[in-house]
């Protein structure tokens, strides 16, 4: 059965390409959750609207993303946590930390988009990378220092 994807999905194609699959997989799976239409010259013309539409959003979130990665490169978080003697953290600052920090500062981005493959658990400056878009990656410095000790 031939079917006009509404949706990317892995393995199989890209929003609007025309692809063939086993009846049961398209009437089971691809139709129900609307990720596909049946293949006719109604569909095709409705879905390359659709195809277009999207298109035309994806580059203006693509803008806005690089605007916004723009205005984050110049910025800086700094935060204070309690260290040991060797300048490790007792506890660490994670992507939930930054997204917070970053929300304080005017920017709301979620704490999922931020790239940190382990929580931060030194002192020190550290590049952490924010994904605001598919192709749009923003850098962020994170400065972590030390909590003075009361004498």
């Amino acid at each position: 059965m031939e079917v006009i994807l509404r949706e990317d999905i892995e393995k199989l194609g890209i929003r609007g390409q025309v692809v063939k699959v086993a009846a049961g997989y398209a009437r089971n799976f691809l139709l129900p959750r609307r990720l596909a239409v049946a293949a006719t010259e109604a569909n095709k013309k409705i879905v390359e609207q659709e195809r277009q539409a999207a298109l035309r959003r994806e580059a203006k979130e693509a803008a806005q993303a690089q605007e916004l990665a723009n205005l984050l490169s110049a910025v800086t978080l700094t935060t204070i946590q309690k260290a040991g003697e060797q300048d490790v953290l007792f506890g660490s600052v994670t992507s939930k930390d930054l997204a917070e920090m970053l929300d304080k500062q005017g920017y709301t981005i979620d704490r999922r988009k931020i790239d940190l493959e382990h929580p931060l658990k030194t002192l020190g400056e550290h590049k952490v990378n924010i994904k605001l878009h598919r192709d749009v990656v923003a850098t962020v410095t994170v400065v972590v220092n030390r909590e003075e000790e009361p004498a």
